[in-house]
């Protein structure tokens, strides 16, 4: 007979523990370890080859099958970031920042598609329906058929949702799903991941399209077990900085379409309007005069972006330097800055170094390393870099900087906004130079000819 035993479950990373502990040995969280209960069954009786199944229908890998018809919300950035539009039957995991514009978005979205004729449910655990119909209401889409519920227990919903037969569903948030065939609170783990899969499994055999809204821990990651990123065919971060009206979605998981695509929204006070020229939103109010501020040609998923870099290099009156990183990886700052100081000569141990992209945008591509080393330098130096000018370039221990994939895409889209001169690797012999028929391409084999171009004997940090 089945006894129920007891176990502890790390809500930030779901490592099972058979004992409480003040933090996990896994993940290092404090206080995350959560008791529930657990049914565990004696030994097997039988083999499971022993007993009747249903035989699996397979088929010949050469066999051809119709590409799924997707459908189309309307909202350009949305439908770009999803692969050209929703599938049925796939599940969809959005996560973000709380008050970064996640419900908004898919409130618009759904409103969207309800507008082409497809029924669609949004369902709230968070919120009431009235609520729902206030932000609707600023937004401008109160007027659509979505059909709105506010209900957290998934036995319900799931028997709506078989008697409706929607085409696309909306769960705000799957934190606040709970199962009663599972023994613990709604939010932990083991709710999260049930809830998850039963509502993956009925998007599969229904052909729905569902859209899970998850929220993050402090680190930026989805709450909840990883597996559950797993679970689902599309993972999107929504990514800003609350002090811009920028937005960011950015698919990190998509089985339909290319990973680390990137849709840009401005946050209004009638919703989230799409971005059709990221490029010149970013840069818009950049000074190409001052010390520091350097513009990047980077590539983000299909698109080609262009945005600002600005570095500060001063004095430091601590004992300690501090390095700052808004938008780029701090490590990879610090491998930039023992370089300059190995392989240039640049003694910048005893200088605070802050590094921010502007616009909330994150960037982690290698083609930024010699952008980042451009802005140091011409703050160390105080020397603006060349009017016009846009730089890119991956840097190596060695200190030579050596080519990046997509350089005609990245070439183009600074021909487009206006720019002149590129800071940029060797091309090779071989490669294609018509892209660079209207730039004026200054190419750097090694980072000390990039510090030779700036103004060496100015003042340090002035």
């Amino acid at each position: 007979m089945a006894r129920a035993s007891v176990k502890y479950v790390c809500q930030s990373c779901g490592t099972t523990h058979t004992k409480w502990a003040g933090q996990c040995g896994d993940c290092g969280a404090w206080n995350s370890l959560s008791e529930e209960a657990t049914q565990s069954a004696g030994p097997p009786s039988k083999s499971l080859t022993s007993g009747k199944g249903r035989r699996v229908e397979l088929s010949s890998l050469s066999a051809s099958e119709p590409p799924p018809v997707r459908v189309q919300s309307g909202i350009g950035e949305f439908d770009r970031v999803l692969g050209d539009g929703l599938v049925p039957g796939s599940a969809i995991l959005v996560g973000g920042d709380p008050g970064i514009g996640k419900s908004t978005l898919l409130l618009q979205a759904a409103a969207a598609i309800a507008r082409t004729g497809a029924k669609t449910i949004y369902v709230s655990g968070e919120e009431a329906r009235a609520q729902i119909r206030l932000r609707a209401d600023r937004l401008g889409v109160s007027d659509t058929d979505v059909l709105l519920a506010a209900e957290t227990s998934l036995r319900d919903i799931l028997t709506t949702l078989e008697a409706e037969k929607p085409a696309l569903v909306v769960i705000d948030s799957i934190q606040t799903m709970w199962s009663d065939t599972i023994e613990s609170a709604p939010g932990s783990v083991s709710q999260v991941r049930a809830c998850a899969l039963e509502l993956t499994s009925f998007a599969k055999r229904r052909g729905v399209a569902v859209i899970l809204i998850g929220h993050v821990t402090k680190e930026g990651q989805i709450a909840g077990p990883r597996v559950v990123e797993h679970m689902v065919d599309t993972v999107l971060y929504c990514e800003g900085e609350r002090g811009h009206q920028f937005r960011i979605l950015r698919a990190v998981k998509n089985r339909f379409g290319p990973a680390d695509e990137i849709g840009v929204f401005e946050m209004t006070g009638t919703g989230m309007k799409e971005v059709s020229n990221p490029s010149a939103l970013f840069l818009g109010d950049r000074d190409e005069r001052a010390p520091g501020s350097v513009v990047f040609a980077g590539i983000e998923g299909t698109r080609p972006v262009l945005v600002e870099f600005q570095a500060l290099v001063a004095q430091s009156a601590l004992g300690t330097s501090r390095r700052a990183v808004v938008g780029w990886d701090s490590g990879r700052l610090a491998m930039v800055l023992a370089v300059l100081e190995a392989r240039c000569g640049l003694q910048l141990g005893a200088f605070d170094v802050y590094l921010n992209v502007a616009g909330g945008l994150r960037i982690s591509e290698p083609a930024a390393d010699l952008a980042v080393a451009a802005a140091l330098i011409s703050s160390y130096t105080n020397t603006a870099v060349p009017a016009r000018t846009v730089v890119f370039g991956e840097i190596s221990l060695s200190g030579a900087i050596r080519p990046v994939a997509q350089s005609g895409a990245r070439l183009r889209e600074a021909r487009k906004l206006g720019f002149d001169t590129v800071f940029a690797p060797p091309r090779g012999e071989g490669k294609d130079k018509t892209d660079a028929d209207a730039v004026r391409i200054e190419e750097f084999d090694e980072l000390r000819n990039l510090v030779e171009r700036f103004d060496t004997d100015a003042d340090p940090g002035a």
